[in-house]
């Protein structure tokens, strides 16, 4: 919040407006400004009653016309009514304040409430919608081995060779409920290609939910805080459930449930940023997908830890460049087989390096293109990305 010391002058200005107005003689009621600052994003506007009070601290008063001779007999006998004593009582009359006026206490309270409640997020009954488009690609070689159960003999050594490319269209809808309550929804199209196994999908992946909360408004000289939950569903098809040697999965296979905590600090011209999040996973039983020469019952997937952190430079108003690092460890599996067995991988670690440039093409309009490298074996070799809003096609109202 700002200008907390210019409320005084404010008040004294418009008392001013209204005293001189009273004693001329063909006054007329000022209107009384009602804009709504504005509320960008970090850098609340001043409010257009502050402005005003500081480029006119005084208001000059109106000089009262000399009194003619009729004017002094008329004011020897009050009960006589005058074309003056008329004027000002018709200006007394204007400029009482009714139920339905908003005067300077009414604007400047709610100027001083725009200015303090200033967030991020989606203001209450507007929506917005963004496109992404992601481009991965792992390269990985497995070996498969097989032990005798009798002996400790070999009974069967493969090494399997993965190269996948994976291009994921993304669009996100956002919706304010409140003006620091967003709700979010994510719905991917996927498309996969195995240039090794030659084996294409295109379908949907999964689909899910989430819900933004900012709890604290922006402050000159405190982070933005945000608080996330999202619930990630199954739609796309499972890893678990196809046949692994025929068809791709464009989804994880289970559902999940997450919640984390984002700060931002704007320490011009550079914004620090970060967040952290924790995933936890549903059990996946009932299944029967074949693998060698054994059959893969149920799934309990690991919880997920991550963070992440990095800061962006603004170059100019229009271009921007931002880095960051990502790392994420999920806990161990647990894969039940029809024999009777069980497997419990290693836990696995992705951490990733990103590099985002970010361009102005209009007002309201920023254009991000990035690229990512993978620093684990669990993660893409290189990533792709390209995001956009989508206001221009009437898909947004903000």
């Amino acid at each position: 919040m700002r200008n907390w010391g210019k409320a005084p002058q404010i008040l004294v200005a418009l008392n001013c407006v209204c005293f001189s107005v009273a004693y001329a003689d063909d006054a007329a009621p000022a209107a009384t400004p009602t804009e709504t600052p504005a509320t960008e994003v970090q850098t609340p506007a001043v409010s257009s009653a502050a402005t005003s009070t500081e480029a006119n601290p005084s208001v000059p008063e109106v000089p009262t016309p000399a009194a003619t001779p009729s004017n002094a007999s008329t004011a020897m006998n009050p009960t006589v009514p005058t074309p003056a004593a008329n004027t000002a009582e018709a200006a007394r009359d204007a400029l009482k304040e009714k139920s339905t006026d908003t005067t300077s206490e009414k604007t400047l309270n709610e100027v001083f409430k725009a200015t303090e409640k200033t967030y991020s997020l989606t203001k209450k009954g507007q929506y917005s919608m963004n496109y992404d488009l992601n481009y991965s690609f792992y390269r990985d070689s497995r070996l498969d081995i097989a032990l005798s159960a009798d002996s400790s003999s070999l009974t069967r050594l493969r090494i399997q060779e993965d190269a996948q490319h994976s291009f994921t269209n993304t669009f996100d809808a956002s919706y304010g409920l409140r003006d620091n309550l967003t709700v979010t929804t994510s719905l991917p199209l996927v498309y996969k290609l195995d240039t090794l196994g030659g084996k294409t999908v295109i379908g949907l992946g999964d689909v899910s939910f989430g819900l933004r909360w900012q709890p604290i408004p922006i402050k000159r000289g405190l982070p933005s805080t945000t608080l996330f939950t999202s619930l990630s569903t199954a739609t796309g098809d499972s890893p678990y459930e196809i046949n692994s040697a025929k068809d791709l999965a464009t989804g994880k296979g289970y559902y999940s449930l997450s919640a984390g905590l984002s700060m931002s600090k704007v320490t011009d011209p550079i914004v620090l940023f970060g967040s952290t999040s924790f995933s936890i996973a549903n059990k996946i039983s009932g299944l029967n997908q074949a693998r060698s020469d054994r059959a893969l019952t149920s799934v309990s997937p690991g919880n997920t830890l991550g963070f992440s952190f990095g800061f962006a430079y603004s170059l100019n108003y229009d271009v921007s460049m931002s880095a960051s690092y990502q790392h994420s460890i999920s806990t161990n599996s647990r894969y039940a087989f029809s024999d009777g067995t069980f497997v419990e991988p290693a836990a696995q670690v992705s951490s990733m390096l990103n590099y985002t440039l970010s361009l102005r093409t209009s007002p309201k309009r920023i254009v991000n293109v990035s690229m990512g490298y993978g620093l684990t074996e669990d993660s893409p070799d290189v990533t792709l990305g390209f995001s956009m809003p989508l206001e221009f096609l009437g898909l947004a109202k903000e």
